[in-house]
Parts: structure tokens; C-alpha cells; sequence
């Protein structure tokens, strides 16, 4: 896994999934155009419904190349972006720094189309930083944090179940964490047994839908869900349509007795 996103391609397609103007990411009029922009989609589908505001911190955990960063510190007056993938936090980097960056998408074989990703001057970039890190052993220091974003996250990691169960310490009285997944188990990223759903048992089919509601449920209300559609094109005549689903929790604030 740790291969591929540092690979050529994948910085290349994640560029384009975070920054590509729609007809550069879907030339065709007859395709799924409602999953266009997701990055940006995964912070606005629920600013709203947190009511971010610049007194608020965010960790985007998971944050790629870095474009649901940059839409939280829209709002956010700090934001903290931790990817597993050097590569992409360094474009992630640059993009904070120069507001801009030039890159390389497939057409399709060896032939490629020039792209460029912009941040809009309307984001403060001194609000962000970024960081590589590992999402299952966090740095100390991190502090705590009024939102967390893991978009596409959980079923990348070895042990889902132990991520989440951090995630109480991480947040303060009353915060958020925005979950968005298409869940895509896969035992190159997680052995079966850590599965957070997607399993069959004696009793019948255990969902992840299920499993998020049993392990965030111990401490976090779930306040909102929503289907997420969203497009990755890995070439001109080829994508990967998906649908995430995406919840919305609050942290349970301690009443003292």
C-alpha cells in the first residue's frame, strides 16, 4: 500500500481528484458528474451543520494532497493536515506555500495532459499545516481538536477499531468528527479479522454502517448521514465511480452530577 501512494500515479490521480476542473477530471457529458469535487464536499456537506467558525481547530487525518485542509481553513482558524504518504504531503506543502502547483495527468498509455492546482486566494494557506504522520500512532503534541476529518480513511488502515477509539481524546467537549467511506475492505490494508464490518457471522451480515453505530456510539451522537458519490478518473476512458457514506458525530459532553 505505502508503494502505490508514493508512486508517480498515484500523486498524479490524487491531484487531479483533489484539484481538477470538471472537465479535466470528466470530458464526457454523459458521466456521473454528481461525484465531482468530493474533497471539498466531505468539509461542506456538514459546515453547516457544526457551525465552523475561525475560533475552531481541525485535523484532517487522511488529508492527501491536501484539498479538505485548505476548505476547512475556509472556516477553521487553525488547521493541522496528517498523511501516511511523504509525496503527498510534500505537494501538499507546496501548495500551503506557492498557492499553486503544476503537474502531469494520464490521457491515456504514455501520453499525459498538463494540469495545474490553485488554492482560492480566498483561503488564508497560513491557517494550515501539514505533516507526515501515521494516523494509528499519532505524534504527541497534536493537542485536541473542535473537528476531525477522516475521509476515505478507515478502510486503509490496519486497525480501524483502534483508530476510532482514540479519536475521544482528540476532541473537545462537544466536537465533531466527519467519517466518509466507501468501504472497500480489503485484506492488503486490513486483515479480515479487523474488518469494521463487512463481515458475515452466524447471526447474519454485520455492515459497517452497523459497526460504526456499536463502536462510535460508545461516546459520539451521530447527528447527520448522507450518500457521497465521488469520481477518481485514472485515465481519459477510465474511472472509479464510488458512493461513501458519510456521518456525522458529536462527542457526548460530561455532566457533572
Amino acid at each position: 500500500m505505502s508503494a502505490y501512494y508514493e508512486s508517480d500515479r498515484a500523486v498524479s490521480e490524487y491531484l487531479l481528484f483533489h484539484y481538477g476542473k470538471p472537465d479535466e477530471v470528466l470530458p464526457f457529458a454523459q458521466g456521473p458528474v454528481g461525484g465531482l469535487d468530493y474533497p471539498s464536499r466531505c468539509v461542506t456537506e456538514f459546515a453547516d451543520d457544526i457551525g465552523l467558525s475561525s475560533e475552531m481547530r481541525a485535523l484532517d487525518l487522511g488529508c492527501a494532497v491536501g484539498r479538505s485542509s485548505f476548505e476547512l481553513a475556509r472556516w477553521c482558524g487553525e488547521v493541522v493536515g496528517i498523511d501516511y504518504s511523504d509525496r503527498f504531503v510534500q505537494c501538499a506543502k507546496r501548495l500551503r506555500d506557492e498557492g499553486w502547483l503544476r503537474y502531469r495527468y494520464r490521457d491515456h498509455g504514455e501520453i499525459m495532459e498538463e494540469g495545474e492546482a490553485r488554492i482560492d486566494p480566498a483561503i488564508d494557506r497560513n491557517r494550515v499545516v501539514f505533516e507526515q504522520g501515521d494516523a494509528m500512532f499519532l505524534r504527541e503534541g497534536l493537542g485536541t481538536f473542535d473537528v476531525v476529518l477522516m475521509a476515505n480513511l478507515i478502510d486503509r488502515l490496519v486497525d480501524p477499531r483502534k483508530c476510532l477509539g482514540a479519536l475521544p481524546d482528540l476532541i473537545r467537549p462537544g466536537g465533531f468528527v466527519i467519517l466518509t467511506s466507501p468501504y472497500t475492505w480489503l485484506t492488503e490494508h486490513t486483515p479480515e479479522d479487523l474488518w469494521l464490518g463487512g463481515r458475515v457471522f452466524d447471526d447474519g451480515a454485520y455492515t459497517t454502517s452497523r459497526a460504526l453505530d456499536d463502536v462510535m456510539g460508545q461516546a459520539f451522537e451521530k447527528r447527520k448521514r448522507i450518500e457521497m458519490p465521488f469520481l477518481i478518473r485514472e485515465h481519459r476512458r477510465k474511472y472509479q465511480w464510488s458512493v461513501a457514506e458519510g456521518t456525522l458525530w458529536q462527542l457526548r459532553r460530561v455532566t457533572e452530577s
